[in-house]
């Protein structure tokens, strides 16, 4: 009965938004005087501001990409050294600008470019550091790094010597294989061999990142220099063998990996250092510890109004109960791509209704879905969004409990809470916007400022009652734990204050997650697809952008459509740099530092 009355409060609903949505799209093709009002308004923005450092920013990140590839061995020393003389060299000449004389959108690029260039100088470090820590179980590295860089260098090769070479490097990696199938099975060979499994883990992924290098550097001269091929063909065989049983014995043995089995989860922390350095490079000027603390008050919110939607469903203090019937609240297979196209044209009229912000006639025309495979949903279980949004419901190749857990995972209430996420006024308008206003800021792309912004209207929509009932609000608080507890997990992973596993136990006995679900979630929160910081920006941009909000547009400085617009066509950059340019007022100088303690002017219930 729940199901059919939410499902026909949402028809009631889209009754009034899809014939509006529907004469729009008619009008697309007229517009006023007979125009096409997709077109933009030239003469405006013939007068928009521009950043006089935009070619500076232009420059250094065009040749900051062609650096690695010319230098492109990976833990090279000299691609390092090469690195290092790159940046600092920039940063030298930016510090040659009349900081006090530029505009303030050149300032704000001038602070950015130099954060940027001192966080790439310290990854230089951190790339270092991993280096040290593996070099032990990697002795043959160096020359096959060397290998490469000749190469690069066109410089000639040596057939003979280099056969020699590959002959030597294949019986060193044969002996340190067999050193490591003598080491005892009782989980002791990291400690034995004087690393840990995290590192192992890693060496092993190095190893087959040596391997690729070798057989991109063979396939250059093989069949093209027939002495090379006639020395080396064999050789080469077999130092490839070699490697890939190294690496095989590493997983097996020092890791713990047998073959055949599932893949465990293991992340590979940055430790305090680390967050700091990464935490400074965002403009967040809080601790990890404190961040953490953060995401304990917000959950303490969270907990009293799940409480409360609870109650009104009739499962009293057991929220956990009250979730479980909404996650049962889900549409039959093949009804969900139809249900999404309804909630993102709801959630674009209630937007653009309210005058909230300006949504290009363009982007709501151009947006797409497609169904997410079987393969991707085993890290994204959830929808994926931008220009497509992608949606992930159930196939029928997948196992029975395999489809039940993405039936309840994608239920129509979860859903609701996040298809505006993806879309409008989310990621898609983002990317919209990204594409056509200040392009050269894509260098200092954030998800701070990307998750950020579309968790900030997750906000924003429950603070104006979007939720419709008890159910849509659980569906809400459920992705606003989620989001919380990413920051819970993911610092204390980092700081080493966790396992993967403890985190996969927290979303499913703290958040409520499926426990398929909460796996996918941790393995690509630490399998290398995301930045040490990436998870825990959802909510903490969010509360920035919250925070803002608060500060301009309650306090009457600004309207709610020009805070959204001049954020938009801003560019991306932390949010920091976001409130430095809509507040004159805060002082801006070469080597600026974040100070803007956001965490408490956001708190839910404030």
């Amino acid at each position: 009965m729940r199901l059919a009355a939410s499902l026909s409060a949402l028809a009631v609903v889209l009754a009034s938004v899809l014939p509006r949505a529907a004469a729009a799209q008619a009008d697309r093709t007229r517009g006023p005087g007979g125009g096409d009002p997709t077109v933009p308004d030239a003469a405006q923005l013939a007068r928009q501001e521009e950043s006089a450092l935009a070619p500076l920013v232009e420059r250094y990140a065009t040749d900051r990409r062609a650096v690695p590839r010319r230098y492109d061995a990976d833990y090279s020393p000299e691609r390092r050294a090469r690195l290092r003389s790159f940046l600092e060299t920039w940063r030298a000449e930016l510090a040659n600008v009349a900081f006090q004389e530029l505009g303030r959108e050149s300032q704000i690029d001038h602070v950015l470019l130099d954060n940027e260039l001192r966080y790439e100088l310290a990854l230089l470090d951190r790339e270092e550091r991993e280096w040290r820590e593996m070099a032990a179980l990697l002795p043959f590295a160096p020359e096959l790094i060397t290998l490469q860089e000749e190469r690069r260098a066109m410089a000639p090769v040596a057939p003979r010597e280099t056969a020699r070479l590959l002959t030597d490097v294949a019986v060193r990696v044969d002996s340190l294989r067999e050193e490591l199938e003598r080491l005892p099975r009782d989980g002791t060979a990291a400690e034995r061999l004087g690393t840990t499994q995290v590192i192992a883990f890693r060496t092993a992924g190095t190893v087959e990142g040596l391997r690729r290098m070798l057989d991109r550097w063979h396939g250059y001269y093989a069949g093209y220099d027939p002495l090379y091929t006639w020395w080396v063909r064999e050789p080469h065989g077999r130092a490839d063998e070699a490697l890939q049983a190294y690496g095989r014995a590493i997983r097996e043995r020092v890791v713990g990996i047998r073959q055949g089995e599932p893949e465990p989860i293991i992340a590979d922390p940055i430790g305090a250092a680390g967050l700091a350095a990464d935490l400074e490079h965002e403009m967040i000027p809080y601790t990890p510890q404190e961040l953490v603390a953060i995401a304990e008050r917000e959950f303490a919110w969270l907990d009293e109004r799940m409480l409360e939607a609870s109650h009104e469903l009739g499962y009293g203090k057991d929220w956990h109960a009250a979730l479980e019937h909404v996650k049962n609240l889900y549409v039959e297979p093949g009804d969900q791509p139809e249900l999404i196209r309804e909630m993102a044209l709801e959630a674009a009229e209630f937007v653009k209704t309210r005058d909230l912000l300006t949504v290009p006639p363009l982007a709501e025309e151009i947006w797409r879905m497609e169904m997410m495979t079987p393969e991707a949903q085993l890290t994204s279980p959830f929808f994926l969004g931008g220009e497509v949004i992608r949606v992930s419901y159930p196939t029928d190749a997948m196992a029975h409990e395999d489809k039940l857990m993405s039936l309840r995972g994608n239920n129509p209430h979860f859903s609701r809470a996040v298809v505006h996420h993806e879309l409008i006024p989310g990621h898609h308008l983002q990317g919209f916007m990204n594409d056509r206003y200040a392009t050269h800021r894509g260098l200092f792309s954030t998800p701070f400022w990307t998750e950020g912004w579309a968790l900030y209207w997750e906000m924003r929509l429950w603070d104006m009652d979007f939720p419709r009932g008890p159910e849509d609000r659980i569906g809400m608080l459920f992705w606003r734990m989620h989001r919380a507890a990413r920051i819970m997990f993911s610092l204390n992973v980092h700081l080493g204050n966790w396992t993967p596993q403890e985190a996969i136990d927290f979303l499913v006995e703290r958040v409520g997650h499926e426990r398929a679900n909460a796996e996918a979630e941790v393995r690509r929160s630490f399998n290398g697809s995301y930045p040490p910081l990436y998870q825990a920006a959802y909510m903490l941009g969010g509360m920035q952008f919250r925070a803002l909000q608060r500060e301009l547009v309650e306090s009457g400085r600004m309207s709610e459509r020009a805070f959204h617009d001049t954020i938009l066509r801003g560019g991306t950059m932390p949010v920091e740099m976001v409130r430095a340019r809509l507040m004159p007022d805060v002082e801006l100088r070469p080597g600026y530092r974040a100070a803007w303690r956001f965490g408490e002017a956001a708190a839910s219930g404030r």
